[in-house]
């Protein structure tokens, strides 16, 4: 849409391809810290993403906040993380015994506080209290709605160029205000 012309909408459109975008946000600056185009979405493309995160900074604690996907409780990513914690004990067989038996026992094991690098699953539709999700909104909003893109190399340029720009101008820090003794307090009756 440009100044003194209509929006224009087309009621059918021809698709020229997708891509995967997965990123993380470092919570205490609000910048986007890693992301990842792909033209999957599996297993092994989220460990490689975990990968990044953890190397920005490898020695430090990491608390990934993420939704329930499978993709996000695999047996690759729990070997992963068993490994970079130094993790002695038996994980078992996936699918069989121990902690890769069900997406559970995985879940269970990655969430554990006891973990260097440990996950924290939002509760299923509730991804608003994800603040990647937030971001994702406002990726939407302000490349994708209403883009027209002749390429997937179009449309990974484009992005990039958002989050290149939201992390010189448009970042800040998350600044939770809302408390459990608040959520307590507003479902009293």
């Amino acid at each position: 849409m440009t100044q003194h012309k209509p929006e224009r909408l087309d009621t059918e459109y021809r698709r020229n391809g997708t891509t995967n975008l997965i990123a993380a946000m470092d919570i205490s600056s609000g910048k986007i810290i890693s992301q990842q185009m792909k033209s999957t979405r599996n297993a092994e493309d989220f460990l490689d993403h975990v990968k990044s995160i953890v190397d920005t900074a490898p020695n430090d604690q990491h608390i990934i906040i993420c939704d329930q996907l499978n993709t996000h409780k695999s047996a690759i990513l729990v070997k992963w993380i068993a490994k970079q914690i130094n993790y002695k004990e038996d994980l078992g067989l996936e699918r069989e015994s121990g902690i890769l038996k069900s997406m559970v026992s995985r879940m269970q094991f990655l969430e554990s506080k006891c973990n260097r690098i440990r996950f924290q699953f939002t509760p299923k539709h509730c991804s608003w209290l994800n603040q990647i999700e937030n971001w994702f909104s406002r990726l939407h909003r302000s490349v994708l709605s209403n883009g027209q893109f002749e390429s997937v190399e179009k449309l990974k340029i484009d992005m990039l160029q958002y989050i290149d720009y939201y992390n010189k101008f448009l970042y800040k820090p998350i600044n939770w205000s809302f408390s459990p003794e608040k959520f307590m307090e507003k479902i009293k009756v």
